[in-house]
């Protein structure tokens, strides 16, 4: 399953394709070994443009740094130099063996080593392909090009091993297996459901982050039920996991479970549909696992607000910046409120419609119609009329001057009802002209808290 040439003709001729072919250039021209390794070659195997390329080399990182004049020296220390060249950023690094620390969360530290070395230290075999974008030269000495085209994940050396060194390789493991369509080795599926409980040692930073790339990727729908199955999300968000056999009323969602209900909502993930809206709509029932109940029919009383909680618990676990917390489980606490727009006033339909996450309100509407089967969009496409037609009739008024955040430190405040007050009083002012800087809205707003 050789590259295919016009692959390689349409990734040297991007911008980040051309830059790395000149870094590996001048590496070369210096004595040194310069190869595209892991993603770019599996990616173009895979007959993809790569998104990113990283570049292996045996020049230490103090090398790189004399032969490029402008890099980032920030991942030094673990022999990673991020390069720019030519308008574009590729990472080089140094032919490595890690020295692991024992509670498999993170490296202790870096050794330099050879090529053979730093292939054998990767973690799965499609992803230690080194290829020279000079020559078009191949080296593969896991065989990861067989294993590519049967699309097989499978760990270099020991699986269990490889784990215990780094339990987030569990989750890559997870990710890479969506990415590419594929499927498991037999004994890396029978390490990661060994070993899942390791995944608990993970810091909730590194979680958070390769569970992003998931609901960023294709496929997210797949990687998280492999997370469900194997026993990771168990051990990473338990609360998640739960949503699995919380049965829901057999008239409105014929697709089955709450966890059912979850999958078929990420599967519908577009282009359109940013991180935070991904993060929302995974966890925005999560509140049905505490608020299931049974009369006449099932039902869940309040789960968006139970909702909203349970994300400010575990994001904080996640280590999430609380602006970002606010706004995920604000969105998954009014997700159920769309269809009152019919009945509001202007005053308050100005409240929602110019809210600043309204969009993402919507989409994630959108994105839980899209998860239920069946599928109907009535109420969401009469919202979108009438959003429309509000803002013809009411133009959208004028950017805040000052965020909540500011308002806050300035009357030395909570959130709360009197941040909203605020808010609304400044618009107010600015509408009529009263106020049309920065410095005249702090003056207003301080003038306006003495009174």
């Amino acid at each position: 399953m050789p590259i295919a040439v016009d692959i390689i003709d349409r990734t040297l001729q991007s911008k980040r394709g051309e830059s790395a072919l000149q870094v590996c250039e001048i590496l070369r021209e210096a004595g040194f070994e310069a190869w595209w390794v892991g993603g770019a070659p599996r990616d173009m195997l895979h007959q993809q443009i790569p998104a990113d390329i990283d570049i292996a080399t045996s020049a230490l990182p103090e090398e790189v740094i004399a032969l490029m004049p402008t890099c980032d020296e920030m991942g030094m220390k673990f022999g990673s130099i991020v390069v720019s060249h030519r308008g574009a950023t590729v990472e080089v690094t140094t032919f490595r063996e890690d020295d692991f620390a024992s509670d498999g969360r993170h490296p202790e530290s870096v050794r330099f080593g050879s090529r053979d070395r730093d292939a054998a230290r990767r973690d799965f075999t499609v992803n230690a392909i080194y290829w020279d974008p000079s020559t078009g030269t191949l080296w593969d000495p896991y065989k990861g090009e067989q294993d590519l085209s049967e699309r097989l994940i499978r760990f270099i050396g020991n699986p269990e091993t490889r784990i215990r060194h780094d339990a987030l390789r569990m989750l890559r493991a997870v990710r890479l297996r969506a990415r590419i369509d594929g499927q498991y080795h037999p004994e890396t599926y029978k390490a990661l459901r060994t070993l899942a409980p390791l995944a608990r040692t993970l810091s909730g930073t590194r979680i958070a982050e390769e569970l992003q790339k998931i609901l960023l990727g294709p496929n997210p729908e797949r990687a998280l039920e492999d997370l469900w199955e194997t026993g990771i999300l168990e051990a990473t968000i338990p609360e998640l996991a739960d949503c699995k056999g919380i049965a829901q009323p057999a008239d409105y969602h014929h697709e089955g479970d709450v966890w059912s209900h979850t999958l078929q909502c990420t599967s519908a993930f577009t282009a359109d549909h940013g991180t935070d809206v991904r993060w929302a709509v995974l966890f925005h029932d999560i509140g049905k696992t505490k608020t299931f109940s049974i009369s006449d029919r099932i039902q869940f009383n309040e789960h968006a607000k139970i909702s909203a909680e349970i994300i400010r618990s575990v994001f904080q676990r996640l280590q999430f910046p609380k602006v970002r917390i606010d706004k995920i489980a604000w969105i998954a606490d009014h997700h159920m409120m769309m269809g009152s727009f019919a009945t509001m006033s202007p005053e308050r339909k100005a409240h929602w419609y110019f809210h600043p996450w309204f969009i993402e309100l919507l989409q994630v509407m959108w994105l839980d119609v899209a998860g239920t089967c069946p599928a109907d969009f009535t109420l969401y496409d009469e919202i979108i009329a009438d959003y429309n037609r509000f803002l013809d009739e009411h133009p959208r008024p004028p950017r805040a001057l000052l965020s909540g955040e500011e308002i806050m430190q300035i009357l030395g405040i909570g959130p709360g009802e009197k941040v909203g007050k605020a808010v609304q009083c400044l618009n107010a002012a600015q509408v009529r002209g009263d106020i049309s800087t920065k410095k005249e809205a702090k003056e207003f707003l301080r003038s306006m808290d003495q009174s």
